[in-house]
């Protein structure tokens, strides 16, 4: 294992581990403002109350502002969850499709840019992006969130098919989490953090503690809610090359967007306040039509093809396949590559020998002809006629 893999384990490692405690910290202080109970008992600063049962004891947990200088000696934060998922998320970024001459970022065959401006236009974006997404947010938003919200789609969509044009498919997919990773981040340091150290401030300074800032907070907590499914969705992408290196990955992103946010939508609207929800019908039903909808898509736009396939008017011979495996496959695919970034065979997958080429001939044409994603980036410039006579050699097999 060489350093860059060494380091891609460890990242990846650290960012799922931060990754989980992040989405589990949003998803429960969700549910709980969703289920906060009020009563005349109450203080008139509380927001509600809730018991739970879980390890073995009861938690009761109360939602309100303080009066002035109430605040306690032990005050627990939670921001660091989010704080090194991004900066985990960021190394990633770095170690994985900034290093090597960006050859995990860069695919000549979507557009052939040099690895200096694909790595520029990939920070750019994220910096842009945010800027335009809380500008957005802070003057229409305040007026008018649905005006607000349709822009913001229609930009992240627009960001989504834009990074399709420019990136390889599985960077498209990861710049596209990153940009939304970007996003939360930024609502969280520098909206959510701040609008509570200014509650803090104020009970600290005695002073009334406004509530527009609990609000502001909490607005964009929401925001950061509805991006996770489909963000979680991103992170485990580059194992979904079907999706990922499709001529219609951008479509299928936006599906997986719209089936995501959906999802979490009506499981965030079955709970009515107080400990209270609806029938189990009048959200799960919606929720799960939203599923379908987007699965539905999904199947739809992945079996249209790109162009038409390349037929081959002769029997293809093993020693043909071997020639051509030799120079397009095998850089990559042996016992020893000679592939400046693969330094061992991807998945463990080996072209060596006729058995090991023959007990891979389905995989060979679902990934070098079906989908067309292999070789990797297309570094070595296999040819369209080339792909269709490694599928003739395996149509032959059957």
């Amino acid at each position: 294992m060489d350093v860059r893999e060494l380091l891609d384990a460890l990242f990846r490692w650290a960012h799922l581990i931060a990754g989980i405690m992040w989405v589990g910290n949003s998803m429960l202080f969700n549910w709980l403002d969703r289920n906060l109970e009020k009563s005349a008992q109450l203080t008139r600063l509380s927001q509600g109350k809730i018991f739970m049962v879980h390890s073995g004891a009861f938690y009761d947990v109360e939602k309100k502002l303080l009066e002035p200088g109430e605040l306690p000696p032990t005050l627990h934060w939670f921001k660091w969850q989010n704080g090194i998922t991004w900066l985990t998320g960021i190394s990633l970024l770095v170690i994985v499709y900034y290093f090597h001459g960006a050859a995990f970022l860069v695919d000549p065959s979507v557009h052939d840019v040099g690895p200096t401006i694909a790595i520029t236009l990939s920070i750019s974006s994220l910096f842009c992006g945010w800027l335009i997404y809380d500008a957005i947010w802070r003057t229409v938003g305040e007026t008018n969130p649905r005006v607000a919200t349709v822009i913001s789609v229609v930009l992240l969509f627009g960001s989504i098919f834009a990074f399709s044009q420019v990136f390889s498919g599985r960077a498209a997919y990861i710049q596209t989490g990153v940009l939304v990773g970007t996003l939360m981040t930024g609502n969280v340091w520098l909206v959510i953090l701040p609008s509570q150290k200014e509650l803090i401030a104020a009970t600290l300074a005695g002073r009334e503690q406004d509530p527009k800032y609990s609000i502001a907070a909490k607005h964009r907590s929401i925001h950061n809610n509805y991006f996770t499914f489909p963000l979680l969705f991103i992170m485990v992408s580059n194992h979904f090359s079907a999706a990922t290196t499709h001529h219609l990955n951008w479509l299928i992103l936006i599906f997986v967007f719209v089936g995501g946010a959906g999802v979490r939508h009506f499981m965030n609207i079955r709970y009515t306040g107080g400990g209270k929800q609806l029938a189990l019908g009048a959200w799960l039903a919606p929720a799960l039509a939203s599923l379908a909808v987007a699965i539905a898509g999904l199947m739809v736009i992945s079996h249209i093809k790109a162009t038409p396939k390349y037929g081959i008017d002769h029997p293809v011979t093993l020693d043909r396949v071997k020639e051509i495996i030799g120079v397009r496959c095998l850089p990559c695919h042996s016992k020893k590559p000679s592939d400046d970034v693969f330094h061992s065979a991807p998945v463990g997958v080996m072209f060596d020998t006729p058995d090991q080429i023959r007990t891979m001939a389905p995989r060979i044409k679902y990934r070098a002809y079906e989908l067309g994603n292999m070789p990797f980036n297309n570094k070595t410039q296999i040819t369209p006629r080339e792909r269709a006579e490694l599928a003739e050699w395996v149509d032959s097999l059957q």
